[in-house]
């Protein structure tokens, strides 16, 4: 029998802004791991001060759990780009869901996304990939090159412990960096003026 206050499987609880304590679900897919309470509670205390209509992209979306929490915060437009087809059906349902107009779910491949389709740049970009791929530092890499972050925005990194992150771009300062669990999570600030 399941103890009573835990999660049921495939649900993520959304933690704060004006969808606090909602749970949305998302479906089994290989690699997908939400960004854990602890660690999403962190990440949007570092970045609070920045949300409130930010321009946000959650480049591996997966569950949304990043995308989501930014939207309930109060960013101005999030993107959410997912390869699986799948999980982007269940992200456009989760967003119908909340009736988030300002939400947009691509179903596409990251790095290729970002190769390809040019627009507005970001103020916050959250890379969350999957951990059995090596996608951050072609993500860093595209993200810098392609002119996709506006000064001064901030691009939330997470990794495996023992692999860390790979070097960064010139422009780009890690200003956050800790540890929960075999998890790596930091926080860079991008000034484009320092090339």
């Amino acid at each position: 029998m399941a103890h009573p206050r835990a999660r049921p499987a495939n649900q993520l609880r959304l933690i704060g802004g004006r969808h606090r304590g909602r749970r949305l679900s998302f479906p089994d897919q290989p690699g997908l791991r939400p960004t854990p309470d602890r660690v999403r509670e962190t990440l949007f205390n570092w970045v609070a001060p920045l949300i409130e209509g930010a321009r946000c992209l959650d480049l591996f979306a997966g569950s949304g759990a990043l995308g989501f929490e930014a939207l309930s915060r109060g960013a101005g437009d999030v993107v959410l780009i997912e390869r699986a087809a799948a999980v982007a059906r269940q992200l456009r349902l989760n967003a119908e869901l909340l009736g988030a107009a300002n939400l947009q779910v691509h179903q596409a491949d990251a790095l290729a996304w970002l190769e390809t389709t040019p627009g507005t740049p970001f103020d916050l970009v959250f890379l969350d990939p999957p951990f059995a791929e090596d996608l951050l530092a072609p993500a860093i890499e595209r993200l810098d090159r392609h002119g996709w972050l506006v000064p001064e925005s901030r691009v939330y990194l997470e990794a495996p412990v023992h692999v860390g992150f790979p070097p960064l771009p010139e422009s780009w300062e890690l200003i956050r960096d800790k540890t929960a669990g075999q998890v790596r999570y930091g926080l860079a600030s991008v000034n484009p003026a320092c090339r």
